[in-house]
């Protein structure tokens, strides 16, 4: 039986792994949230967005950036891992 699973499931695992992995990247990519906060800064120097805006999306884009960074690390530490 565990043959079976070295050859069946284990490749299985490691794809699934790998698509978990770079769909994590793409959901919490660090850098387009950095980007989006320029955006907000450069927007609001402008003139062409609000204060009440810029803040709201300065929030919000804070909160995202802080969830991807955690995300990340925990990647890179090993954390997130997908369980058979």
């Amino acid at each position: 039986m565990f043959i079976v699973d070295d050859l069946l499931v284990r490749p299985f695992v490691g794809i699934v792994d790998t698509l978990h992995t770079l769909a994590l990247n793409e959901l919490y990519d660090v850098e387009a949230i950095e980007d989006e906060l320029k955006e907000n800064q450069l927007l609001y120097e402008l003139g062409e967005r609000p204060e009440s805006e810029y803040a709201e999306t300065r929030e919000r884009l804070e909160a995202e950036l802080e969830l991807a960074r955690e995300v990340h690390e925990d990647l890179a530490s090993g954390r997130v891992e997908v369980k058979t």
